[in-house]
């Protein structure tokens, strides 16, 4: 029998975004202290939020259960313009972890809303990215749920038309439902640049090339973390014998493993890189000892943290 083997994907786990994201909850709760309220999970994904919340972070669904005068953080999905003034009419003190490349299809989604075009927004129903963005230009947006959602559109003129997408999606399945919306509409324009994120692009490209030569992949994530999920989906088709999204190590099941020789493994872009080391451990106690990681390419993108909570370090450090 063939030795066995892990192929590990890299890139893997959190994105700049992401990064940005966690690091401005736990700078605000050492420069405010405990609690700050969060706004939704502030990434999606359970380890990361369970830590969080240990070091005093509160996370609520609306702004009506933060208490008047309270900071509170917005997750790095990014929400509607009245979330903002919701905030200010309770006076919170809010810090916007929208990942930046959120934040540039929120500006897409109002500059073509104010040239008044047809906004077709292809997404996930309930996602609170989408949520969000359509909170930008609800008179202007309409969800397309996937190629199959396409029959479904309408729009006033299909000479003022756009696509934009969330951008944690499958990038395949996001290019199959364009070209369909592009057969029904000619004139379909196209963002001014890729609205899917280089992180969940660049996870799923590599999980496409090791693919072919799994048994099985294992991807950690949440079952709420779109790009997560994409990931054991874009696995699957490119030719992996078996799929499947865990939080943790210890939710493999031993069944799983029988008569595999070559595993996959990689992890959605809000995982922690100590939560794939224990699938790594998991996998070696059981003879998977050869790992070879898989690095076609690299990412070096960072981002700012949120401006107000920068202004406020920056005060804090000048204060002592």
């Amino acid at each position: 029998m063939a030795a066995k083997r892990v192929l590990l994907a890299k890139p893997r786990g959190y994105c700049a975004g992401v990064d940005r994201a966690v690091e401005t909850v736990e700078k605000a709760l050492e420069l405010y202290g405990a609690p700050v309220y969060v706004r939704k999970e502030i990434v999606h994904n359970r380890h990361v939020v369970d830590t969080l919340r240990d070091k005093g972070a509160i996370f609520v669904e609306e702004n009506e259960e933060v208490p008047p005068g309270s900071i509170v953080v917005f997750s790095a999905h990014g929400v509607a313009p009245e979330v903002h003034d919701q905030a200010e009419e309770r006076n919170l003190k809010a810090i916007d972890a929208t990942c930046p490349l959120v934040t540039k299809v929120h500006q897409e989604a109002r500059r073509f809303a104010r040239d008044d075009f047809d906004i077709l927004l292809i997404g996930h129903e309930g996602h609170e990215e989408v949520i969000g963005t359509t909170g930008e230009a609800p008179e202007n947006i309409q969800l397309v749920d996937g190629p199959d959602d396409v029959e479904n559109v309408t729009v006033r003129d299909p000479s003022k038309v756009v696509w934009l997408s969330q951008t944690t999606l499958s990038v395949d399945e996001t290019m199959e439902t364009v070209d369909r919306l592009q057969k029904k509409l000619p004139l379909l324009q196209s963002p001014p640049s890729d609205d899917i994120c280089y992180a969940t692009q660049n996870r799923q490209q590599v999980v496409k090339e090791i693919a072919p030569e799994c048994d099985l992949v294992l991807v950690v994530g949440s079952k709420n973390s779109s790009n997560s999920v994409r990931l054991v989906e874009v696995a699957v088709q490119a030719g992996a014998k078996d799929g499947h999204l865990i939080d943790f190590a210890h939710e493999i099941e031993e069944g799983w493993l029988d008569g595999v020789e070559t595993v996959g493994l990689s992890s959605g872009a809000s995982v922690p890189d100590n939560l794939v080391d224990d699938v790594l451990a998991f996998l070696s106690e059981r003879g998977f000892g050869d790992v070879k990681e898989y690095e076609p390419v690299t990412e070096k993108l960072t981002f700012a943290l949120p401006r107000e909570l920068v202004k406020d370090m920056k005060a804090a450090a000048s204060a002592q």
